[in-house]
């Protein structure tokens, strides 16, 4: 299934949809960042999915890194909230999604790199090296914020 995101976009359509989801920042030893190509949007973004009945949003997070990645990874604490109206996920069935995130920051325990259905390539990104990445506004957003390590609180958006 194809995915277009809007965001900002005066002209985008409206949202019919709102599927609570997760995302995480997984850093490894040597504080680099997993990311995966996504198929879907061919864009680069944080290993994430929607939360499923009957389980916690932990498990969510767990489960999502591990089906997109091959890493078995333990959340650690929340980076921040993600609720834009203004950014819409079109699907190509119809579905207009708002976005509704919860951000994780986690950390690796196992696993090796490897690609799922919704990721062409996975791999870890040295911090500096973003930005020679395609990676969607709200998405650099919620990696810059994961990031940054003097953040006390998380973002509520």
């Amino acid at each position: 299934m194809s995915r277009t995101d809007y965001y900002k976009d005066p002209s985008a359509p409206k949202a019919n949809s709102v599927v609570p989801s997760v995302t995480a920042v997984v850093r490894d030893a040597a504080g680099r960042l997993l990311l995966i190509h996504k198929t879907d949007n061919d864009l680069w973004a944080l290993p994430g999915g929607g939360h499923d009945i009957g389980e916690s949003v932990a498990q969510t997070v767990i489960r999502e890194v591990q089906e997109e990645t091959g890493i078995t990874v333990v959340v650690d604490s929340v980076s921040g909230l993600y609720t834009d109206p203004q950014h819409v996920m079109a699907y190509d069935d119809g579905e207009v999604r708002q976005q509704f995130s919860i951000c994780f920051r986690a950390h690796p325990v196992s696993g090796e790199l490897r690609t799922s259905d919704e990721s062409k390539e996975v791999r870890w990104v040295a911090p500096a090296d973003l930005g020679g990445l395609d990676i969607h506004p709200s998405m650099l957003l919620r990696i810059t914020h994961g990031l940054d390590d003097s953040r006390t609180e998380p973002y509520i958006g």
